[in-house]
């Protein structure tokens, strides 16, 4: 079932939380793996997109997500990083924002570091 948040722009927006063990908020489609989230982006405008480092397959993890996002300029107009993984989630962070500063990805979107419990 797909969430509407807003029609902005003539476009309808998404939300999508990327995660493979918390339970998906209100108001998201819940992306179990960077495949299924990668699809999302691709035929979807999101509004919020809310990621995890530690996935089932531990190379297809968040970091390898945000990486593919910056190659293909997929992105949302708020990126928050939600990992508990303090090392995984700084370093989905640091090279988001790295990429904005180096102008791969729009200076205006919102990059957030906010970890969330596991359960």
């Amino acid at each position: 079932m797909i969430v509407l948040r807003q029609i902005y722009g003539g476009l309808i927006l998404i939300n999508v939380f990327l995660d493979d063990s918390r339970t998906c908020p209100e108001g998201y489609i819940l992306a179990e793996d960077i495949d299924e989230c990668r699809t999302l982006l691709e035929n979807n405008a999101i509004g919020h997109l809310s990621l995890d480092h530690d996935l089932l397959s531990r190379q297809r993890n968040g970091f390898m997500l945000v990486q593919i996002m910056v190659e293909n300029e997929l992105y949302a107009e708020r990126i928050t990083i939600h990992s508990a993984n303090s090392v995984g989630s700084k370093a989905m962070y640091r090279y988001l924002k790295q990429a904005q500063e180096n102008l791969k990805m729009p200076p205006d979107i919102k990059v957030i570091l906010r970890p969330l419990p596991l359960f």
